[in-house]
């Protein structure tokens, strides 16, 4: 049982160094097929708080707390229903309480 547990252990930070050499990788090779270091390169989100304003910036463009307040109203006045949304969190919980359920029997 004590070596199964190490050489667990070993796979999974094996694993989880994979997982970071390769985000390392790909970041590296996003770099090199743009071809060039851009200084000016932005992210795809940037959020900017100077005292109660809040600006952010999403692919370039500008948004600020009044739009998405203005947003957020427009979705509530619609009201919309999600069929599918509605059926996934059905489906959630009840595979959930499948789970738990199987556990139980199992566990006793």
């Amino acid at each position: 049982m004590k070596m199964f547990m190490v050489k667990s252990f070993i796979i999974a930070a094996l694993m989880f160094i994979s997982v970071l050499t390769g985000m390392e990788l790909a970041n590296n090779g996003i770099q090199k097929m743009k071809g060039y270091q851009d200084p000016n390169f932005q992210n795809a989100i940037s959020i900017n708080e100077t005292g109660t304003d809040l600006r952010a910036t999403f692919l370039g463009k500008n948004i600020s707390n009044h739009d998405i307040e203005a947003k957020k109203k427009k979705l509530e006045e619609i009201n919309a229903y999600n069929f599918f949304s509605s059926m996934g969190r059905k489906m959630s919980d009840g595979l959930t309480k499948a789970s738990e359920s199987l556990i139980d029997l199992i566990a006793k």
